[in-house]
């Protein structure tokens, strides 16, 4: 029996979105890409997310661990699978194509990939692992045109986030230090849901979380009127989502 169309040559990947916060900024951890360009033999520089085609024997999972382990350092990151990519377009751009099939020595025609999105410290993955892997955290409103339709994926990273927030606003304190302002928090809020907040309206929500403790601490050697320190604690948090 003859097919009436043609079955697609599929390879299947892993992207991750890697979401830090330097206090100021919302960051994504990207890595830098060299190739020569088919036609011209000219060598280009670009950036991609981390990923990695899937090896024979791990499943996705364990495929978006490897790639983020082997970029970092750090075991076992918080990864959420959030999305598959699959489109035709995803193979357009021949710059793609050539530069995959010379990395993995085999002929690529379509790829569907597998998003993961994950939340950390920037000081867990600044470390030797990047320098060696030629990895960047870059600032969110910097990121430029890049490998495949990984600006898309960010896009799509980004909203689901702002979703997986709204049911469980505690991952975002894995963004930030164990100690931090009201304002830094504000300022993380107004990045991941791309709008300002008031500040006193914020800082009456800030009040009535019983999970966010005041401490005795504040800011030392700064210009401005030193701000007191919070805590974020995972126990009340818990004991409260229990309750609901």
């Amino acid at each position: 029996m003859k097919l009436e169309n043609q079955l697609a040559n599929n390879h299947i990947s892993v992207d991750c979105v890697v979401f830090g916060f330097d206090g100021e900024e919302l960051r994504i951890l990207l890595v830098n890409r060299t190739g020569e360009d088919e036609d011209s033999g000219q060598v280009y520089h670009d950036m991609k997310l981390p990923g990695s085609l899937i090896y024979m024997d791990e499943d996705l999972d364990e495929a978006a661990q490897r790639v983020l382990k082997e970029l970092t350092g750090i075991d076992k990151i918080n990864l959420i699978q959030f999305k598959a990519f699959g489109s035709r377009d995803r193979t357009k751009n021949p710059k793609d194509i050539h530069w995959l099939e010379r990395a993995t020595q085999s002929r690529v025609e379509r790829i569907v990939t597998i998003a993961y999105v994950a939340v950390v410290k920037i000081d867990r993955a600044i470390n030797k692992h990047l320098d060696a892997n030629r990895a960047h955290w870059v600032p969110l409103k910097e990121v430029k045109n890049l490998a495949f339709d990984h600006n898309l994926i960010i896009k799509e990273g980004l909203k689901s986030t702002q979703m997986m927030a709204d049911l469980n606003p505690s991952m975002l304190f894995d963004l930030i230090p164990r100690k931090f302002t009201a304002s830094q928090l504000r300022v993380l809020f107004e990045l991941i849901y791309n709008k300002p907040i008031d500040v006193r309206n914020f800082h009456k929500k800030l009040l009535s979380w019983s999970f966010i403790v005041p401490t005795e601490e504040k800011q030392q050697g700064v210009a401005h009127r030193a701000a007191r320190y919070y805590k974020f604690d995972r126990k009340i948090y818990n004991k409260l989502r229990e309750k609901l």
